[in-house]
């Protein structure tokens, strides 16, 4: 995207944004290609990330930064900023996608509004969206969906060029229509899933759809939008330095599943505040017991029944109100998203580790096991750190 105009076959449009090259340049300019909502932060009230460098070589993670396509890498030790990198144009200030981590971060809010009586996480999606009665959701519970454990027919193939996930792509606003075709929306998509391939409460199955659902079920029983909440009860609590935003469909329905964009330095606060028990300062921004139910009542054997087993070989897991958790000793919660984005969250070794890529293959076996040999080491590393 360089030049006035750019070269046409250096153009990002909503056709290659998620394409290598260009997504380099789209990752973290996402609100130029779609529309947003922003999420606001309090300018006034930033939580402090002292800094404390180590460089590349002594963290040895060279091999890390340059053969996964990082973007930013921010590393924390003891609420300290060990480590920032940045990338292919990225800078501390630029709010990078998420992708699925946005997925985790819904999971927080739906913890503080599940806190606060505005959401009960047992209560049937159609109790509160009575719209979907006709759709296979029809006897799914809220907490069915945070756990990715809704038995709905829906294939979440990245690479597809047909079927459900690019009809759900181009309702979001995330792929452009063809000649001829008829502009759909989020809200209306779901109608197209009236096909169950199971119980609810079963295995484990990564459908994206299920999480902006929740973004839609919070919306109808809060009364108030998606960002507005995020930046009063997480952002501006928490002390972010940055506006995040999420991308809308062409009728303002927030992309909960994917579309979150933030700065890797206020995501690695994120993390922060998980090692704090939801708590800065005097005040608890998210229930200490949502962060524990999330590390302790996953359902192992709802995972190993599941799809992505097989990206995470030999190790203990489960899948929590859209966290990932690794459970050995203390259990490590972790965010994942598609085309290499992380947070990783070590309690025992008070250690955060936020990461924003822009891998050309959205899922990457060997870039994921790269990831997670360096998060051992990484782990290691400061474990033995007085």
């Amino acid at each position: 995207m360089s030049g006035f105009p750019p070269a046409p076959q250096e153009q990002v449009t909503l056709a290659n944004w998620r394409s290598a090259p260009f997504s380099k340049w789209a990752f973290h300019h996402v609100r130029e290609i779609l529309p947003t909502a922003e999420i606001a932060n309090d300018p006034a009230d930033v939580m402090a990330l002292p800094r404390e460098p180590i460089d590349a070589a002594a963290l040895g993670i060279e091999e890390l930064l340059r053969s996964t396509d990082t973007d930013g890498l921010v590393i924390l030790h003891r609420g300290k900023m060990v480590f920032e990198h940045y990338a292919n144009g990225m800078t501390a200030g630029a709010p990078h996608i998420l992708m699925s981590v946005s997925k985790s971060m819904l999971g927080l809010l739906a913890g503080v509004l599940a806190a606060r009586g505005l959401l009960n996480v047992d209560r049937r999606v159609t109790e509160i969206l009575p719209e979907l009665e006709k759709t296979a959701y029809r006897g799914a519970t809220l907490r069915h969906l945070l756990d990715m454990r809704a038995g709905i027919a829906f294939d979440e193939d990245y690479l597809a060029t047909s079927g459900a996930i690019v009809a759900y792509r181009k309702a979001t606003g995330w792929n452009p229509l063809q000649s001829g075709e008829t502009a759909s929306d989020l809200r209306a998509f779901y109608r197209e899933l009236s096909q169950a391939d199971g119980p609810h409460g079963g295995r484990f199955k990564y459908i994206s759809p299920n999480t902006d659902l929740l973004g839609w079920a919070i919306e109808r029983a809060t009364g108030r939008r998606y960002a507005e909440l995020m930046g009063e009860l997480l952002w501006k609590p928490m002390g972010a330095r940055s506006c995040a935003y999420i991308t809308l469909d062409r009728l303002g329905a927030p992309r909960c599943a994917g579309g979150m964009c933030a700065t890797v330095a206020d995501l690695a606060r994120v993390g922060q505040l998980m090692l704090e028990g939801g708590r800065r300062g005097g005040t608890q921004v998210l229930p200490a017991g949502w962060i524990e139910d999330i590390a302790r009542n996953g359902d192992p054997a709802a995972w190993a029944a599941g799809s992505f087993v097989e990206l995470f070989p030999g190790l203990p897991m489960s899948y929590r109100s859209k966290w990932y958790v690794i459970k050995e000793g203390t259990p490590l919660l972790f965010c994942w998203g598609i085309h290499g984005q992380h947070l990783f969250v070590d309690r025992k070794n008070r250690i955060v580790i936020a990461k924003t890529s822009s891998q050309a293959l959205p899922i990457d076996a060997g870039r994921m096991a790269l990831m997670l040999r360096e998060l051992a080491r990484l782990r290691s590393f400061f474990s033995s750190r007085a």
